[in-house]
């Protein structure tokens, strides 16, 4: 039977007729696979297939925008309104989304896709030809799933410190290649612990297997991008002094802080010129490449007011700003007729920005703070001065957990952190249209299971609260 391999692209030879005479190696049938034993023959096959891992990541379902743009709407509290006429984003601002949610269902798929992907690349890595090739891989591919196992966990699955990570459902661990239908067989949700402890091991090994990578690398996968996550996770789960560690290895590379904040998203201070492209700047840890030939950016679809301007900037937000704070100049001033705008997404191929170290510089900052006792890397006062300084802002004499987390929520705005901060820090939101209060574990604020996959999948069972 032929194996077929996702995320390969098949080139089909199409012939109309062949002329008489011609050599039989014309004679070659169009296919629209590849069977997996020509797919990997050698080690360039396997590097080719990791720089698909990073093309699958580009995709609009995932972190070319719609991830971050859904699970901010779900976890928006009145910082931002989207007024556009798509569906999707409605049904989650609104708290209200159904289980037939196309783009919840697309960004469920295309996430497997990725996994599937790596998971390709993990079971061929013997195909590399040295051993510093086979780790380099290796880190790259656990590190991406990692990192997509983590967002699907936290979307489709309860808070870690809701209920019993133990009992909880998550999302199901695929760890080995799905090569053909036959090999699809119905996979049972696993725990949110076990996903969890996934997505640890994946970054802790890519992470060590990746220690010959140095110096600035923020369009694939280094040690410190994975430090990073782990980071993350560890924040996610309240382990505190794990985070301030994980943060400061990740900090540890050579990146700095851009002068002006708006360098990231590709605004310049005084010309106020955003062009189409987006370059990475020394303040990326990890960004998703994106091109007029690769990756589709959904931010700049929904935010730019240029494009479809359906995302307006509320007051709530833009009270958060001080006077004199630089970060301000990427949000437009609301007129009669039209809304505040961010800038952040003003151009059609900008990177998006994944990983920064101002993220990492903050969440060192929260980490040490409250894990209290001598604080890793540095004290959290001087990371927080550190932002604030970039910003135009006057440096704070003391620092407090609030203090850190009004920093977060402006440096981080519309980036896609707004529903995980709000479960970790146990806040709530309110429903936009009855103005009622949402707590943070509420059953609205989880994802549901596609239809789609219940439909296919009967071992999977549906999220609390949805039919």
């Amino acid at each position: 039977m032929k194996k077929i391999v996702p995320g390969l692209l098949a080139a089909a030879l199409l012939t109309t007729g062949l002329l008489p005479g011609c050599n039989s190696k014309l004679d070659v049938q169009p296919v629209t696979f590849i069977d997996s034993a020509n797919a990997f023959n050698n080690g360039s096959d396997v590097q080719a297939a990791l720089v698909g891992c990073y093309t699958a990541l580009q995709s609009g379902n995932l972190y070319g925008g719609y991830l971050q743009l859904m699970t901010d709407l779900l976890a928006d509290n009145g910082d931002e309104n989207f007024i556009g006429t798509f569906t999707q984003p409605v049904e989650a601002q609104r708290k209200a989304l159904l289980i037939t949610n196309s783009q919840v269902s697309a960004t469920w798929l295309s996430a497997y896709d990725v996994i599937n992907r790596t998971n390709n690349v993990l079971a061929n890595l013997g195909k590399l030809p040295t051993a510093g090739q086979q780790a380099s891989a290796e880190g790259e591919a656990r590190f991406i799933r990692g990192l997509m196992y983590f967002d699907l966990v936290r979307m489709f699955g309860r808070d870690w410190r809701d209920g019993t990570p133990a009992d909880n459902p998550g999302v199901p661990l695929v760890l080995t290649p799905t090569l053909t239908i036959s090999d699809a067989v119905p996979v049972a949700r696993n725990t949110v612990a076990a996903v969890y402890t996934q997505v640890i091991t994946d970054l802790t090994t890519a992470e060590a297997r990746l220690t010959t990578s140095n110096g600035f690398n923020s369009f694939s996968a280094t040690r410190y991008a994975c430090a990073a996550v782990l980071a993350r996770v560890y924040l996610q789960q309240g382990d505190f002094a794990k985070a301030a560690d994980a943060a400061n290895r990740a900090i540890a590379g050579s990146f700095r802080l851009n002068g002006y904040y708006g360098d990231n998203f590709g605004y310049s201070l005084g010309t106020n010129s955003t062009g189409n492209l987006v370059a990475n700047t020394t303040e990326d840890i990890f960004a998703i490449q994106m091109s007029a030939q690769s990756g589709t950016n959904q931010l700049n679809t929904f935010y730019a007011r240029n494009r479809r301007a359906d995302i307006n900037i509320q007051p709530q937000f833009l009270s958060l700003l001080a006077s004199g704070d630089t970060r301000a100049t990427l949000y437009t001033a609301p007129t009669a007729t039209a809304g505040a705008f961010t800038r952040k997404y003003d151009a059609l191929y900008g990177n998006v920005k994944l990983i920064r170290l101002d993220e990492m510089l903050l969440t060192r900052a929260e980490a040490n703070f409250r894990a209290g006792g001598t604080p890793v890397g540095t004290t959290p006062l001087a990371d927080v001065n550190a932002v604030r300084t970039r910003a135009g802002l006057p440096v704070l004499a003391t620092v407090s957990l609030a203090d850190i987390l009004r920093e977060r929520r402006i440096e981080l705005a519309f980036e896609g952190f707004r529903l995980g901060d709000l479960k970790r820090n146990q806040e709530s939101t309110i429903d936009p249209i009855t103005s009622a209060v949402i707590p943070w574990n509420a059953s609205r604020l989880v994802f549901p299971i596609p239809f789609r996959e219940l439909n296919s999948n009967p071992l999977l069972v549906q999220n609390a609260g949805y039919q």
